[in-house]
C-alpha cells in the first residue's frame, strides 16, 4: 500500500517519497535551495522532528539554526572570532556611543578615540594585518588631521612588525601606558555600555583600555577635550609630583591636542602694560594742562605736585614693548571730548584718597574704605543687575520685565534732546524698552565727572550710550541724549549674560549661552572678534586695563576663566580652581592681576604674568560673590554678594596664610544677610545656654579688612571710584 500512497515531507524521509514518485514518471518537485529560503527549509524539518517527537533533536536545531543568517552562514557570538573586522567595529561601536551621550559628557569622552584609534592601528600591523591595518588608518584618520596631523605622518609609514618596535612614536605609545582622567560617573557609565555591548565590539575597547591605557577616576567635573590639567599643575609649579598629577592626560612626550603650543606651559609672553597715548592727544592734554597750572597761582600743599608734573610721571604712556601698539588695535581719532576726560582724570589722580597700604589700614593706622550704598526698594525681587556710570550721576538696572530703568543719583532731572519732549515734566529716572526678554546686564560708555568751571562751549563728558544685553538674543546700545535704541546687534544664539564696554570706549564685549565671547566694534554690526573654547556657557566677562585682552569664565561643568588676546583671538593663559559656578571677574587697574570669584564665597587671586594662582580669600557665605573692584592702586579689593555684605580684602599676599583669628567668625544667624560678629580683639560674646544653632559659622581668612553687612539686602554690585570711595548698588528683599 504504500508504494501507491503519495510520499511526502510528514510520511518518511524526503529522499523515499522523491525515488517513488519518479519511478511512476511524476515531475519532482524543485530542489528547497531553488524555490525556498535557508530559513523556511529549516522551519519545515523543525515541523517534521516535532511531528514524529524528536523533541531533542527538534530543540538542538532550533538553537544551533537561531545563530545562522538567511544565507545559511553562521553567525559568530564573539567579537574575537570575526578577525581583524573587531577593531573596526569596536572603534565605530564607540564612535557612535560618544555622539549619542549628552553634551556635558561629550568633550570628556572625546579624548577616548584618539588612543583607541592608536591603539588598535599597531595592534593590526603587530599582527601582520597589514591591509587590514591601512583600510582602518585610511577610515578613521581623517577626523585627527586638525590636532595630530604630525603624528599621523608618523603612524602612516609604519607598515611592518619590525618598524612598530623600532619607531620612537610607536615605541613611546606601546612602552607606556595612556593617561585618560575620567569623571568617575563617566568612567562607570562608559563599562556599563561597553559590557552590556561586549560581542558588537565593547570587549574590543575594554581589551584596548586595560592593556594600554591607565584610567584615572577624577572627582570633579566632566572637562574639555584639550584637557588643560598639565597646563595648571605645570603653572602652580606642581609639575609631576604636585597633588593633580594624577589628572594629568596622555603619555609624557606626546602630544595631547592643545593645538595653541604657548597655551602648553602657560607662559606665553603677555603685554600688560599701559597703551600707549596717542600723540596728538597726549599733546593736547599737556598744553592743556600747562594752561592749569598757569591759571593756579596759589602755592601748592606740601606733598601736592602739578599737573603737569603728574602727568609726566604717573599718567603719561610711552609706546614700549610692555604696553600694546596702538597700530595694533585701531581707535578713532580723538576728539575735544577725550581731551577733558583725560585732563579730569589727572586731576582725580592727583586729589584722590590713595590707598597705599592696606595693612595700615586693617591694623586701624590708615582710615578705612568708605562704602556709599544705594538700596531699591519694592523691586519684587525683579532687578536683575545694577550698573553706575564713571561719573557717579548715574545708575541703570536690568529687569525680568524685559525693560530697563535709568536714574540720576542726585536727583536732578535726566535732559534730553528730543525736541518732542522738551516739554514734558522733568524727571530723575527713564525707562528703556526694547528687550522681549529679561535683561541680565547694563553697560555705561567710559565717563567722568566734567570740570567745576565748565562752560557751554566745553564738550560734555557725560556718559552718551548704554548698552544692555537679554535673553532675546540680542545686544542693544541706548542713547542717553534721546533715550532711543540706536542699534541692535545680532550674532548670539540663545541669552546673552554679560556685556562690557571697553575702557577706551569703541569696542564692547559679550558673551552668551552659545558658549562663545565676542567683541564688537560700534560702528559695525557684525562682531569683529569671535573667541570659542569654552565647553559650557559663558556667564563672565572682564576687560584688561589696557583693552588687549578679554577675560572669560564659563560656568556649570568648564569652571574655567580663559584670558583671550583681542589682536590674535587665540587663548593666552587659562586658569582652572574653582569648584562652583563662577560668578564675578575683574582685572585689577595695573594689569597684572585677575580677581574671580564664585557661588560658593571664595575669591581666587591670580598673576597674569606667570599663569599663577596668587591666594585664595573667604568669608562671604554661600549664594554667590556678584561683583569685585579693585583700588585704583589695586591694593585693595571690594566684594559684595548675595550674603548681604560688602567686604574688603587685601590683596598682598600675608605672611603667614595660614595664620587665622580664632576669635573671627561670621554667623548667618538663619538671615539671608551676614554680621560679622568678632573683630579685632574685641571679645566673643559668651553662648547662651541651650540656644539654638541657626546657621554655621564660616572661616574668615587673615586678609579681610573690613565686612560691612546689609539687612536682608543682596549686594548686586561693588565699584571703586576713580577717588577710591566705594559705591554699591543692593536691593532690599524683606
Amino acid at each position: 500500500m504504500s508504494s501507491h500512497q503519495p510520499q511526502g515531507p510528514g510520511n518518511g524521509p524526503p529522499s523515499a517519497g522523491m525515488s517513488i514518485q519518479h519511478q511512476q514518471g511524476i515531475q519532482p518537485p524543485p530542489q528547497p535551495s531553488q524555490s525556498m529560503s535557508q530559513q523556511n527549509l529549516n522551519q519545515i524539518v523543525i515541523e517534521y522532528l516535532v511531528k514524529k517527537g524528536y523533541m531533542r533533536t527538534e530543540q538542538t536545531l532550533r538553537q544551533e539554526s537561531a545563530h545562522l543568517d538567511k544565507d545559511g552562514r553562521p553567525i559568530h557570538n564573539h567579537i574575537e572570532e570575526l578577525g581583524n573586522i573587531k577593531y573596526t567595529r569596536g572603534y565605530k561601536l564607540l564612535c557612535g556611543w560618544i555622539d549619542q551621550n549628552l553634551d556635558l559628557y561629550k568633550f570628556e569622552l572625546n579624548r577616548l578615540p584618539w588612543p583607541i584609534f592608536v591603539y588598535s592601528y599597531l595592534d593590526l600591523i603587530i599582527t601582520d594585518a597589514v591591509d587590514d591595518g591601512e583600510s582602518f588608518f585610511r577610515e578613521f584618520s581623517p577626523e585627527f588631521e586638525k590636532l595630530h596631523a604630525d603624528e599621523l605622518r608618523v603612524f602612516e609609514t609604519i607598515k611592518l612588525r619590525s618598524q612598530v618596535f623600532e619607531n620612537s612614536t610607536a615605541k613611546l605609545y606601546r612602552n607606556t601606558k595612556y593617561l585618560l582622567p575620567l569623571n568617575k560617573n563617566v568612567y562607570f557609565n562608559l563599562l556599563t555600555f561597553l559590557e552590556s555591548n561586549a560581542n558588537s565590539g565593547g570587549t574590543v575597547i575594554i581589551y584596548l583600555l586595560q592593556t594600554y591605557c591607565e584610567v584615572r577616576e577624577t572627582e570633579r567635573g566632566p572637562m574639555d577635550q584639550y584637557s588643560f590639567e598639565a597646563i595648571i599643575n605645570q603653572a602652580r609649579g606642581l609639575g609631576s609630583e604636585g597633588d593633580d598629577a594624577g589628572l594629568q592626560e596622555g603619555i609624557p612626550g606626546a602630544f595631547t591636542g592643545v593645538t595653541n603650543r604657548d597655551i602648553m606651559d602657560n607662559t606665553a609672553a603677555l603685554k600688560l602694560g599701559p597703551m600707549a597715548m596717542d600723540p596728538d592727544l597726549a599733546s593736547d592734554v599737556r598744553a592743556e594742562l600747562e594752561e592749569e597750572d598757569r591759571l593756579n597761582t596759589a602755592p601748592l600743599p606740601e606733598g601736592k605736585s602739578s599737573l603737569v608734573d603728574e602727568f609726566d610721571r604717573n599718567i603719561k604712556r610711552e609706546d614700549s614693548a610692555d604696553g600694546p601698539s596702538r597700530t595694533e588695535i585701531p581707535y578713532p581719532a580723538s576728539r575735544a571730548r577725550d581731551v577733558i576726560m583725560e585732563v579730569q582724570k589727572i586731576k582725580e589722580n592727583r586729589d584722590r584718597f590713595r590707598i597705599d597700604n592696606a595693612t595700615e589700614m586693617k591694623t586701624g593706622i590708615a582710615p578705612g574704605v568708605s562704602i556709599c550704598m544705594f538700596t531699591f526698594h519694592n523691586t519684587l525681587d525683579s532687578i536683575t543687575c545694577v550698573q553706575f556710570s564713571d561719573d557717579n550721576n548715574l545708575v541703570a538696572v536690568g529687569t525680568q520685565e524685559s525693560y530697563i530703568r535709568v536714574w540720576n543719583l542726585h536727583g536732578d532731572p535726566l535732559p534730553t534732546k528730543v525736541r518732542s519732549a522738551l516739554n514734558d515734566p522733568p524727571a530723575s529716572s527713564r525707562r528703556l524698552i526694547g528687550h522681549s526678554g529679561p535683561v541680565y546686564e547694563v553697560s555705561f560708555s567710559p565717563s567722568i565727572e566734567g570740570p567745576a568751571n565748565a562752560d557751554e562751549n566745553t564738550p560734555a563728558t557725560n556718559p552718551r550710550l548704554l548698552l544692555s544685553c537679554s535673553a532675546d538674543g540680542t545686544i542693544r546700545l541706548w542713547s542717553l541724549e534721546t533715550w532711543t535704541c540706536l542699534v541692535v546687534y545680532k550674532g548670539h544664539e540663545g541669552p546673552v549674560w554679560q556685556v562690557k564696554w571697553g575702557p577706551f570706549g569703541h569696542y564692547f564685549a559679550t558673551c552668551g549661552w552659545d558658549r562663545t565671547v565676542r567683541v564688537w566694534a560700534q560702528d559695525h554690526i557684525s562682531c569683529v572678534r569671535m573667541m570659542v573654547g569654552h565647553d559650557t556657557s559663558v556667564n563672565q566677562i572682564a576687560w584688561h586695563p589696557n583693552g588687549a585682552y578679554v577675560f572669560s569664565a564659563s560656568d556649570q561643568a568648564d569652571k574655567s576663566i580663559r584670558m583671550w588676546s583681542f589682536v590674535s583671538g587665540e587663548c593666552v593663559r587659562v586658569f582652572t580652581g574653582h569648584s562652583d559656578t563662577l560668578s564675578a571677574l575683574e582685572c585689577s587697574p595695573n594689569g597684572r592681576i585677575l580677581a574671580s570669584a564664585d557661588q560658593s564665597g571664595t575669591i581666587f587671586l591670580w598673576d597674569l604674568e606667570h599663569g599663577k594662582q596668587i591666594k585664595r580669600c573667604r568669608g562671604h557665605h554661600k549664594g554667590g560673590i556678584w561683583s569685585l573692584s579693585f583700588s585704583i592702586e589695586t591694593s585693595v579689593l571690594c566684594s559684595g554678594g548675595a550674603d548681604g555684605t560688602v567686604r574688603v580684602w587685601d590683596v598682598a599676599v600675608p605672611a603667614d596664610p595660614h595664620k587665622v583669628d580664632r576669635n573671627e567668625t561670621v554667623a548667618t544667624g538663619g538671615q539671608a544677610d551676614a554680621t560679622r560678629i568678632n573683630a579685632g580683639n574685641q571679645p566673643a560674646a559668651p553662648a547662651t545656654v541651650g540656644a539654638k544653632k541657626k546657621g554655621k559659622d564660616t572661616m574668615i581668612t587673615p586678609d579681610q579688612i573690613s565686612a560691612f553687612p546689609t539687612k536682608k539686602s543682596p549686594v548686586y554690585k561693588v565699584k571703586f571710584t576713580r577717588m577710591n570711595l566705594v559705591v554699591a548698588g543692593s536691593c532690599f528683599l524683606p
